[in-house]
C-alpha cells in the first residue's frame, strides 16, 4: 500500500463504526459518564472535541431514529460549549444533571400522555388492583 493512500471502508467496517458511534453517543445520556470523561481530561483534548463535533450528524432524523436515549443529543449539543465541558469536572454539576435527568424520565411519560390526550377524551382506565394476598405457600 502506498503512503497517503486511503482505502475505502468495507461494508463490515462501516457497520462496526456505526455501532461504535451509536453506542458512544448514547453513553452521553449518562451524566456520570460525561463526568468520568471530564475527570480523565478527555473534554480538554482537541481531538476529542473534534470527535464530538463530528458526531453532530446523529441529530439528523435518518440517524436519530436509531437512538434509544434521545437525551444524549441534548448533552452532545452542550458538549460543543467550552464552559459546559469545564463544569463537567465538578461532582456537584454531575449530580445536578443526573437528578434532572431522572426527574425528566419520571415525569415525561405522564406529561406527554396528558398533552397528547384531547381535552374531551375519557381518562385512561386505572391499572388493575394487586392481588389481596400473596402467592400460595407450598406446604412441606
Amino acid at each position: 500500500m502506498m503512503a497517503g493512500k486511503v482505502m475505502p471502508e468495507t461494508e463490515e467496517q462501516n457497520r462496526i463504526r456505526f455501532q461504535v458511534e451509536l453506542e458512544f453517543v448514547q453513553c452521553l445520556a449518562n451524566p456520570n459518564y460525561i463526568h468520568f470523561l471530564a475527570q480523565r481530561g478527555y473534554l480538554k483534548e482537541q481531538t476529542f472535541i473534534n470527535y464530538i463535533r463530528y458526531l453532530q450528524y446523529w441529530r439528523e432524523p435518518e440517524y436519530a431514529r436509531y437512538l434509544k436515549y434521545p437525551m444524549c443529543l441534548h448533552f452532545l449539543e452542550l458538549l460543543q460549549h467550552e464552559a459546559f465541558r469545564r463544569e463537567c469536572v465538578s461532582a456537584q454539576v454531575c449530580k445536578f444533571m443526573d437528578d434532572q435527568a431522572i426527574l425528566l424520565w419520571q415525569h415525561y411519560t405522564r406529561r406527554r400522555t396528558r398533552t397528547l390526550q384531547p381535552p374531551d377524551a375519557p381518562a385512561p382506565p386505572a391499572p388493575p388492583a394487586p392481588p389481596q394476598q400473596g402467592p400460595p405457600r407450598q406446604q412441606s
